[in-house]
């Protein structure tokens, strides 16, 4: 059993995370061998490259399946994703066995072979014409998850809210920071706010993360949804991230108005929800750039808000 990451898991954690991440680096020894104690798991592989908030590796239960271990860093964007994965149930996403309230940790299936819908580089590539069906692939799944909530086992932790979101984006749009914003631009997003903050339709399991690496080839379905991150919010929520980081390919208006329609279609939401749920997920990138003293994801995520004003 080794709790020993990757150094890239290493340093995005420390990045990320500082003096909390350093302290949860060295209690993760401890909790991986309580873990595999309670549950009975025998970790057979390294812990998994490529991750910002966890500790994952594939281990084997008492019964001799394979599974996967995942211990995260707890935060805002993952705390609902035990209750977004008891919903699910295993339709259309990676099914929980198993999850401990101290730690945070999710015993799940293993999505195999796990290889993504569409490779994640530095660059989206979702935007790209030859990609159009992956995303409609992923539009189909998504519309499939989405779902009412329901009762949830003690000690899971409710839903964030994307009313809590959008008031966290009201709050920084009054404040200095937000000065990297032009005017007009500036104008635009607090209208935006304004107007996303009275839901359409019902609430329901949303996610916030919809990239094309979060779903992967497995052998009970040929698509499932792994790492989601679920809030609870209008079904258009979904299209956020998802339409940004398609025009991040070719950020312009005809970009934006192209992939907008086309992914709003897909979805079923309306394409003005969409297409403002997408313009203030890019206003976010924006201020945590700004946050982070990282000027050229500034300047990147400053064009594609621009272009989809």
């Amino acid at each position: 059993m080794s709790s020993a990451l990757p150094p890239d898991v290493v340093r995005n954690i420390v990045e990320i995370f500082g003096a909390r991440g350093e302290r949860w680096l060295g209690e993760l020894p401890a909790v991986l061998r309580g873990l595999c104690a309670t549950w009975g798991l025998v970790q057979v592989g390294a812990p998994m490259t490529g991750g910002t908030h966890s500790w994952v590796a594939p281990v084997r239960r008492a019964d001799g399946s394979l599974a996967v271990l995942k211990i995260p860093v707890r935060d805002p964007e993952n705390a609902g994703e035990a209750a977004g994965l008891h919903w699910y149930g295993g339709d259309g996403a990676v099914r929980l066995y198993d999850f401990d309230p101290g730690s945070g940790a999710l015993l799940l299936e293993y999505a195999r072979p796990g290889t993504p819908l569409l490779p994640q580089p530095e660059t989206p590539l979702e935007g790209l014409p030859e990609n159009a069906g992956r995303v409609r692939l992923a539009c189909d799944l998504l519309r499939r998850l989405r779902r009412a909530p329901g009762e949830l086992p003690d000690g899971y932790p409710p839903l964030p809210t994307v009313a809590d979101v959008v008031a966290e984006w009201s709050a920084w749009l009054t404040g200095p920071a937000a000065a990297v914003l032009d005017p007009p631009l500036r104008s635009r997003a607090r209208d935006r706010c304004a107007e996303l903050a009275e839901p359409d339709g019902p609430l329901l399991v949303v996610n916030r993360d919809n990239h094309l690496g979060n779903i992967v080839a497995a052998e009970r379905e040929p698509l499932l949804l792994i790492d989601p991150k679920p809030y609870l919010g209008e079904a258009a929520f979904d299209a956020g991230f998802l339409v940004l980081i398609q025009v991040a390919s070719a950020p312009g208006a005809d970009q934006a108005r192209r992939v907008t329609t086309r992914t709003a279609d897909a979805l079923g939401v309306g394409a003005r929800r969409a297409r403002s749920w997408a313009f203030l997920r890019a206003v976010e990138e924006v201020a945590w750039a700004v946050e982070d003293d990282r000027p050229a994801d500034r300047d990147r995520n400053l064009a594609i808000a621009a272009a989809l004003r």
